[in-house]
């Protein structure tokens, strides 16, 4: 059981470093779009089309925004917390004549245009 006890622990430091990366990933993110956000709040500045304190209100917002985005969202599907939920639409088990009719009328509507495609052919 000690290989058992080895795999147990190299999946938790394997989760462990994943995290690790991903946090470092999200963190260069915002410093590269905080970065970005104030090269446009100086070029905006420097036009005489914002005050420079409007600048470092529209930057910070940018990155709490951003914060608030990365926090909020999982990355994946594999990440959430809990399952997704599916919504049960009807109960009926047997199926109902208008889906069967439905499908009727299409396999017709197929056949015609397969037929008119085969007249425009010739």
């Amino acid at each position: 059981m000690a290989g058992f006890g080895d795999i147990v622990q190299k999946a938790f430091y394997l989760g462990v470093g994943i995290a690790s990366v991903a946090q470092e990933k999200a963190g260069a993110r915002l410093v590269e779009l905080r970065s970005q956000a104030q090269k446009l709040a100086d070029e905006l500045v420097a036009r005489g089309e914002m005050t420079t304190e409007e600048a470092k209100r529209m930057v910070d917002e940018f990155v709490i925004k951003a914060q608030q985005q990365t926090s909020n969202q999982p990355t994946s599907e594999s990440q959430r917390s809990e399952p997704r939920r599916i919504e049960i639409l009807s109960d009926d088990d047997s199926p109902s004549e208008q889906p069967l009719q439905a499908v009727d009328d299409l396999k017709a509507q197929v056949a015609k245009l397969q037929e008119e495609l085969r007249r425009l052919q010739q």
